[in-house]
């Protein structure tokens, strides 16, 4: 059975028989995938060389799972002693010697590779805040179904962006650079595709969430925000009580306790 809901519900008498799968992707599987894109389109011989070692270690493990087939099927066949088998010898010998080879390239692309992963890591910045972007603009179904945007539109958008942002030589600013366009841009499309009513919780889902990932939105103005603070008690007296409610007066008094 396959569902399109994006968070179903079965009962448990249901979930007991089955095993579910999520196909969602995760905000580490999104990172990993923009920080490629990125990387490819500002770094691109170092992404080529990077793509270029992967392929490079898979037949590498491949030879070595070769070569130790090789060895093992001249160990079972071989009859009598080993060391008087010529040919087996000459076998093990050059089998040997080629793994020696493998493990050598192996281990100098390893350290070829943490080198490319260094300079690419420094593009995270940019794939973060864009996983940012793509898990917000991915709520606003549960406040119409019909918000619904899909990941290949999203990534041909972060393309664009990438393609269209203010160059610099300097990687802090560049990165800078990169984040402002994309957000304003998927931004302006976003709020192309929204109803007016609801273009203000939009904007305020989006400034909360690129708050929250660089750490700049304190959990207790998060909390009153969702709260308001109603339930608790209030010892300061209300000094307008004929045009300020008991309710709008407790929330400033919690809002000018918080710290800011």
């Amino acid at each position: 059975m396959i569902s399109r809901l994006r968070n179903p519900h079965y009962m448990p008498e249901i979930s007991v028989k089955v095993t579910l799968l999520n196909f969602m992707i995760t905000p580490m599987g999104l990172q990993d995938q923009l920080l490629g894109i990125v990387a490819a389109k500002e770094e691109p011989a170092l992404e080529e060389q990077k793509n270029r070692l992967v392929v490079d270690g898979v037949n590498n493990k491949n030879l070595l799972k070769e070569i130790e087939d090789k060895i093992l099927k001249v160990l079972s066949s071989s009859k009598g002693n080993i060391l008087e088998d010529e040919t087996a010898i000459q076998i093990l010998s050059s089998s040997k010697e080629l793994s020696g080879e493998i493990i050598k390239k192996q281990t100098v692309a390893v350290v070829t590779e943490k080198k490319i992963d260094e300079t690419r890591n420094l593009y995270r910045p940019v794939a973060t805040h864009a996983s940012t972007l793509f898990f917000c603009i991915s709520e606003l179904a549960n406040i119409d179904p019909m918000y619904q945007y899909s990941l290949n539109w999203f990534i041909s958008l972060y393309t664009i962006s990438i393609k269209n942002s203010r160059k610099s030589r300097d990687l802090d600013l560049r990165i800078l650079y990169l984040n402002e366009y994309f957000t304003s841009s998927v931004y302006r499309n976003v709020c192309r595709s929204v109803f007016e009513k609801d273009k203000l919780v939009f904007s305020f889902v989006l400034c909360v969430a690129c708050m929250k990932s660089r750490g700049e939105f304190p959990l207790d103005i998060w909390s009153f925000i969702l709260t308001g603070g109603v339930a608790l008690e209030n010892s300061i007296p209300n000094p307008a009580p004929d045009w300020l409610t008991e309710k709008s007066w407790a929330e400033i008094t919690r809002v000018s306790n918080l710290k800011c």
